[in-house]
């Protein structure tokens, strides 16, 4: 997909999905979040830039680890996921952080300004992988770590077939290079070629629960990334991607329950 249209189809994708994405991802995802915040080791008075902030599950426990002292400054491509962060924020009378629309390929931010960058579960969605972390490079300041969390490897992710089952049905495929961040090191050698040093990488599995197949599918279509394509169906083919994406996590059912595999991968690298 052209890069163009890959951006634009993540800025309203994630914009539909911005109603059902707590309540389908927030604990399925938890992992891979507190891994990164452990990694990035925020410290009380930094200051904190997250790329693809969604409706604030990282930003939120940043703000708290930073403390009065430190900031937290939070963008993401959609503009739906910003306004309802921004909304929480307010809600918590929260004053050291904001939000702006703005793409991981496009840090219109001062550069060396800030102490660590973090990107959880976004950069799986961004056309060129290497320019968003070149542009984190840039906007910290020396000494700064940037940590980032994807999912891993396709094998390992049993909901993985959401993917050709959404796309047979569209023009174009949602995702195309959805799981090639999380292949074997692609992600730490993308750290290293956009100038990080000191990259390690931690590879981590999982469970995603899900109590029934509601909730399943809720997350697939509904939370997720194709939920922008997944609007587009008519009743009948929202029918037919149901069946055929409960048929391949059949596997993974327990009585009205799922328990599917995933995996993480998340890196952590220094600017010299």
């Amino acid at each position: 997909m052209e890069p163009r249209l890959q951006r634009r189809v993540q800025r309203y994708g994630w914009d539909r999905a911005v109603e059902h994405y707590e309540t389908s991802w927030r604990e399925q995802l938890r992992p891979a979040q507190d891994l990164l915040l452990e990694m990035a080791a925020l410290k009380p008075g930094e200051v904190v830039l997250e790329v693809a902030c969604g409706t604030g599950l990282v930003t939120f426990p940043a703000v708290e680890a930073v403390g009065p002292k430190g900031e937290v400054v939070a963008t993401d491509i959609s503009q739906g996921m910003v306004d309802r962060a921004q909304a929480i924020a307010a809600e918590r009378g929260l004053r050291n952080v904001s939000f702006q629309r703005m793409g991981a390929e496009e840090l219109s931010l001062p550069d060396s300004t800030f102490d660590a960058a973090l990107c959880a579960l976004g950069l799986m969605y961004v056309p060129d992988v290497r320019l968003a972390m070149e542009q984190q490079l840039a906007v910290l300041k020396r000494g700064g770590r940037a940590v980032a969390a994807v999912w891993g490897e396709r094998s390992k992710c049993g909901w993985a077939e959401i993917f050709p089952i959404t796309d047979a049905r569209v023009e174009s495929e949602v995702c195309p290079m959805f799981f090639q961040t999380g292949t074997k090191d692609v992600l730490k050698t993308t750290f290293e070629m956009a100038g990080f040093e000191d990259v390690r990488l931690e590879r981590i599995s999982t469970t995603l629960e899900y109590a029934n197949a509601e909730e399943a599918l809720g997350a697939a279509f509904l939370g997720g990334p194709v939920a922008l394509a997944y609007s587009k169906f008519d009743d009948a083919t929202k029918d037919a991607v149901h069946k055929e994406y409960l048929e391949s996590i059949e596997p993974y059912r327990n009585g009205e329950a799922y328990s599917v595999p995933g995996e993480f991968v998340v890196v952590a690298g220094w600017k010299p």
